[in-house]
């Protein structure tokens, strides 16, 4: 078998049985065929680099018009192995009912995503302690409410689809009670400051009840905006409550006080334990048990049964007439609705309308409610106000900052490559790649179906950084071969050609190093995409937009090249 000749015609060394080596060697052969095809392709672009640069710059202004179609989030919503659901049945329902109903509602859970649930934990009622209410974000306020945690078998479910199929088919089956819907995910949690929704209008004023008629009618409006699900008012004012109003003057003609009639009356209702706490010690263990005695509930089941209730005297002398004075005798008992909480804010009573998201992003819905919340000031009550807060309120504070940050990222970066370069024109040429990398990001998150969020336009603020040291790398080596020959042209082509890979090298280590991140399911996927689809427009613009702009810059300028000894 014989040997390859050199150049020189004589035998050259043998071909090494090194797969590492012969893959090497490989590698560098297609690399450079193909690094001579870049350049080929690069002196036809240099040939017509005026039509050139105002296509590629025209199509990178027109891509940036995406923008305002991808949609706005603060934190892209990520896939989780769990649901967090709140059930209202109706006001008034008592406790033991609530729970059967959650029974019934966590079958139905089981019915409508069969084989995809693997526990359901529910909690009715209002918790022993506030301390529940400090730190869980619930939107329970009584009896009838009751909190689900519907626990998936895939840690990475799509959640979004799930709440859709149980808002419909619940809905269906239980009428009369509400099902909404709050974020599982601790950063969700978080970014609402404790709320169940992301958006929270709040209506503020002395007068609550016109302003709680304002308040269902501003939901009823809510309620129409395309994507917005799971409105609710927080506060109710119908609870259904028996008012026992006493008469005083026949009450103390008979010896008998508001106190005693309250007194009594809790007794009944609720137990000793309300009034006069007992204890009793155990001897054989040395425990001490709270003794509660009160009324039997079967036998309180009517109003009648109320208006029955021995009212005792604390007077003695009373006490020795043996005369029974009963409830119904001393008071009125009325049926009314009553507030079930009041909230406020500055001691200002308030309401809130809870407003979820779904099919939408936050920031269209965020729009729509604003637009609605202003158009009915004209209705609004006096001395009321209207302010919306959540994690909606605070995405726009956030925007302004990273979008202020990635302006003044181009114009530091610009006036630093100034200094270093000592001339405005260069870090001018190297920036014009930038215009590329938008458009890159534009339509990386268009493609992907991606909105944009506060880790995308963080991807675009790194994106800027990798971009411009890649055009440093093209311009900088093409004003040294300007300044050793002194032609434009010539030193865009070497300069493109020369550098061609160091700038792939840059490009594609951050590129690959963005893949597992850009295609997983964490908050983070938007930045991963925004890096990827950046850097391949940038790196194609750096390659060939940065090159023709300097041919063009330069073209007029001759520069006398420099005489080495």
């Amino acid at each position: 078998m014989s040997k390859p000749l050199d150049p020189a015609g004589q035998p050259g060394p043998a071909p090494s049985r090194n797969p590492f080596i012969r893959f090497q060697k490989g590698f560098e052969r297609g690399f450079n065929r193909f690094r001579e095809r870049y350049g080929l392709l690069l002196e036809q672009a240099i040939a017509r680099r005026r039509a050139f640069v105002t296509v590629s710059l025209v199509i990178a202004l027109v891509s940036l018009s995406l923008f305002f179609f991808l949609g706005r989030d603060y934190f892209p919503e990520i896939r989780s192995g769990v649901i967090q659901m709140h059930m209202r049945a109706p006001l008034g329902t008592r406790i033991e009912v609530s729970g059967r109903i959650a029974t019934l509602v966590s079958n139905s859970v089981e019915e409508l995503l069969a084989g995809e649930v693997e526990n359901i934990v529910s909690n009715c009622g209002l918790p022993v302690g506030a301390h529940n209410l400090a730190f869980i974000p619930t939107p329970t306020i009584g009896s009838q409410d009751c909190d689900l945690t519907i626990l998936l078998r895939d840690e990475k479910s799509p959640v979004w689809d799930y709440r859709r199929i149980l808002r419909k088919g619940l809905t269906e089956r239980y009428p009369g009670t509400e099902f909404t819907f709050q974020p599982s995910d601790l950063t969700a949690k978080i970014l609402n400051f404790g709320a169940p929704a992301p958006i929270d209008v709040q209506i503020k004023g002395p007068d609550m009840h016109p302003n709680y008629e304002f308040t269902r009618k501003l939901a009823g409006k809510l309620r129409q905006i395309p994507g917005a699900t799971d409105v609710v008012i927080q506060q109710t004012m119908r609870t259904p409550t028996l008012m026992v109003e006493g008469n005083r003057t026949f009450g103390l003609a008979v010896n008998r006080t508001q106190k005693e009639m309250a007194s009594n009356l809790l007794m009944t209702t609720a137990g000793s334990q309300q009034i006069d706490q007992v204890y009793w010690l155990d001897p054989k263990t040395g425990m001490s048990y709270l003794i509660n005695v009160y009324t039997p509930q079967a036998q309180v089941n009517s109003v009648n049964s109320l208006k029955t209730i021995p009212v005792e005297s604390s007077n003695e002398a009373a006490d020795n007439n043996h005369d029974v004075q009963l409830l119904g005798n001393l008071s009125d008992l009325s049926a009314e609705g009553t507030p079930g909480v009041i909230t406020h804010a500055n001691i200002m009573p308030l309401f809130d309308i809870y407003v979820g998201t779904e099919g939408r992003d936050l920031g269209g819905v965020l729009a729509d409610v604003e637009t609605v919340a202003k158009s009915m000031e004209h209705e609004l009550p006096r001395s009321a106000a209207i302010e919306i807060h959540g994690q909606a309120s605070l995405m726009h504070d956030a925007y302004f900052e990273l979008i202020f940050g990635l302006l003044a990222a181009i114009v530091l970066v610009y006036l630093l490559i100034v200094v270093n370069f000592q001339s405005w024109l260069d870090p001018f040429i190297i920036i014009t790649a930038l215009p590329g990398a938008l458009a890159g990001i534009a339509w990386a998150l268009f493609l992907t179906h991606t909105r944009l969020s506060e880790p995308a336009l963080t991807g675009a603020i790194m994106t800027m950084g990798t971009a411009t040291a890649n055009s440093i790398l093209v311009v900088s080596y093409a004003r040294e071969r300007l300044e050793t020959h002194g032609e434009a042209l010539r030193a865009a082509i070497e300069a493109g050609t020369t550098r061609f890979r160091p700038v792939l090298m840059t490009a594609s280590a951050m590129i690959f190093g963005m893949v597992p991140m850009a295609t997983g399911y964490s908050q983070n996927a938007p930045l991963g995409r925004a890096v990827i689809g950046g850097l391949l427009v940038a790196t194609v613009f750096t390659l060939f937009f940065v090159p023709c702009v300097y041919a063009i810059l330069y073209e007029g300028r001759r520069v006398p090249a420099q005489e080495h000894l």
